[in-house]
């Protein structure tokens, strides 16, 4: 396909999709919008698309279309129906309120109230911008997120689609797109923040007579959830920024790296690719020109050591994921020992909005030396679970209570956790710290792939480390011994110590131990896999020590630590505990004050969290 035709669709189609973005559209015409990524998909949103079609079909209304989309960020109010032009936004919709929509909405021009979505005052929000939760996002890499069907590259088109790689290939230099990169200050969304630009030309520079592009969407931080989203909803700017990449440092072909368990990001990018080469964009000669690249998915296993960039090459070329030396560095000797420019998902989606906007518009967006915005998969402890783009600098406080809604049920903030298993804690006396590289950095955390965990009050400090722990020693691929064995003992002293049977000499030797694992391991996990437990070290030593000394976990989260007992002054013998415990270790006759039996007791908590009188604690 030319050139112009794609100019003619990008016009014809835009006209058509105007209402997607046009408030002031002609309300003739309306579109559903129902998203469709992982979290709505397993609440039914696909039966609810099926619905919303079988009674337009039905009532044989024409003027209105059912659009699947990606995530729309607000998971916690999924599954989500947006009816644009007016910008309703339904929440936590099932396939039975279909037809009152259709027939209350559509029909009548009335909103169906009671499925319009409250903010974090308990006010009922009319349209999408009206939400605290999006007020203070800047959209950026999930610009086309929940507007386009991700599945019709023809929508993507009409968005300025490949109109960045129709700018590159016309009238840019190798050279040109490589400065726009660097001037605009991006730099690597997916751990330590490394320049883009400056990678770019690294591997330009090489020598080597064949190059590569590589994405990294191996995506294994626990809680992170932004590169699938952005594969899912908008698979096609990654697609192009890749291209976009591969002129740049003079490859021609491309790899993309995807968990196996991210089905519908794996189906959404492939087809992307086949659609991309029917429409002739991708394959020999593009648009006429010099220029041939393609692309290739390979899938992952689900190790999170794979996410380290030299682990990922191993896997590809089909070895065992277990990192490299370094140097040589990828730029020089990458995906069999070739040049290879490797970028993480959201790096590449901020790609074609820069070549189209300036990089002196993306400079502009966020701090001195963290440009543009971030993404951020807040989960945890809040009541605004989902996802969200700010401007770099946006303190945490702000995304926590201003954009999160702040912490449930009365509970108060404690900590939020950045960077996953790699990151570090922030305690409340950093709420106002402004999320940047260097910022999180200064505060023993770390920016990472962008996970963000707030925990409330209930969490235990100890037993959150214990928890990454654990996990890395379970990911560590045991190439190098500080990592393997380090980890291991490091986490036999956490267990001790949650087990009450801990000792002061044991803190002293968990520190040593950190600090030898991060200077010895061969990569970023070994070297980062102490970060949790040096950071609640150093800002929650007092709970530490509460498990050895007075051998009690402050929060209760311990098993071992704890004991769940009844007042009987405060219990009414209701018996709603005792029927609802899974062990049947409560007992006590109706109306009279019950017992629970420590020897049976599993603390789970259930009868604890739903006691009507708060008599067990």
């Amino acid at each position: 396909m030319t050139l112009e035709k794609i100019k003619e669709i990008r016009k014809e189609k835009r006209n058509e999709l105007d209402l997607r973005i046009n408030l002031n559209a002609d309300t003739r015409e309306k579109h559903i919008l129902v998203c469709r990524g992982t979290g709505c998909t397993s609440s039914k949103s696909p039966k609810i698309i099926e619905r919303f079609r079988e009674i337009l079909k039905e009532k044989n209304i024409e003027n209105v279309r059912v659009i699947q989309t990606g995530c729309f960020g607000l998971c916690a109010k999924g599954p989500i129906v947006i009816i644009r032009p007016e910008d309703t936004f339904y929440a936590m919709v099932k396939p039975e309120d279909c037809e009152e929509i259709i027939n209350t909405h559509i029909i009548e021009g009335k909103k169906v109230e009671r499925l319009l979505c409250k903010d974090i005052d308990d006010k009922l929000v009319n349209r999408l911008d009206e939400l605290n939760f999006y007020k203070k996002q800047k959209r950026i890499a999930l610009k086309n997120c929940g507007i386009i069907n991700p599945e019709d590259i023809e929508e993507y088109i009409a968005f300025d689609g490949y109109k960045a790689l129709e700018k590159v290939l016309t009238s840019m230099s190798q050279d040109d797109v490589i400065k726009e990169i660097t001037d605009s200050g991006l730099r690597g969304r997916g751990g330590a923040g490394f320049p883009t630009g400056k990678k770019w030309m690294f591997t330009k520079m090489a020598e080597g007579d064949q190059k590569y592009v590589v994405c990294n969407a191996d995506e294994g931080d626990p809680g992170a959830f932004m590169d699938r989203s952005i594969l899912e909803g908008d698979p096609h700017c990654v697609l192009e920024a890749m291209m976009i990449a591969g002129y740049a440092i003079g490859a021609n072909k491309g790899y993309i790296y995807v968990r196996a368990e991210y089905p519908i990001a794996v189906q959404r990018f492939q087809k992307a690719i086949d659609q991309a080469r029917e429409y002739e964009i991708l394959g020999k000669n593009i648009w006429g020109t010099d220029f041939s690249f393609d692309v290739e998915i390979r899938l992952g296993a689900g190790a999170f050591v794979c996410g380290e960039e030299t682990a990922l090459l191993e896997s590809i070329e089909g070895r065992r994921g277990q990192p490299r030396l370094k140097p040589p560095f990828p730029a020089n000797a990458g995906l069999w020992q070739k040049p290879t420019l490797i970028n993480n998902v959201e790096t590449y989606a901020n790609v074609t909005k820069i070549i189209l906007n300036g990089a002196e518009w993306y400079a502009s967006i966020g701090t001195e030396n963290s440009k543009g915005t971030k993404v951020f998969a807040l989960g945890g402890n809040v009541v605004n679970t989902g996802l969200v783009e700010v401007p770099m600098g946006t303190t945490l406080r702000e995304i926590v209570f201003d954009i999160g809604g702040g912490i449930p049920n009365g509970h108060k903030f404690k900590v939020a956790q950045t960077g996953g298993p790699s990151g570090g804690c922030i305690p409340e006396q950093y709420l106002d710290t402004p999320i940047d590289y260097e910022s999180l950095t200064s505060i023993g955390s770390m920016m990472g792939s962008g996970g963000l965990i707030v925990m409330d009050d209930t969490k235990c400090m100890v037993n959150l480390a214990k928890f990454y722990l654990g996990f890395t020693v379970d990911e560590s691929c045991g190439k190098c011994t500080p990592c393997r064995i380090g980890t291991k003992r490091m986490l036999e002293i956490i267990d001790k110590i949650t087990k009450g049977s801990g000792t002061e000499a044991d803190l002293e030797n968990l520190e040593k131990l950190a600090i030898n694992i991060k200077n010895a391991s061969v990569c970023g996990l070994g070297q980062t896999a102490p970060n949790p437990v040096l950071s609640t070290l150093k800002y929650f030593r007092n709970e530490y020590e509460a498990h050895i000394k007075d051998k009690k976990c402050p929060a209760g989260e311990c098993k071992a630590l704890t004991r769940i007992t009844i007042d009987p002054e405060k219990c009414k013998g209701c018996g709603l505990c005792k029927r609802q415990c899974p062990v049947n270790a409560i007992e006590g006759e109706p109306k009279m004050p019950h017992k629970i039996n420590p020897a049976i007791c599993i603390k789970c908590r259930v009868c604890l969290n739903n006691c009507p009188f708060k008599a067990i604690s």
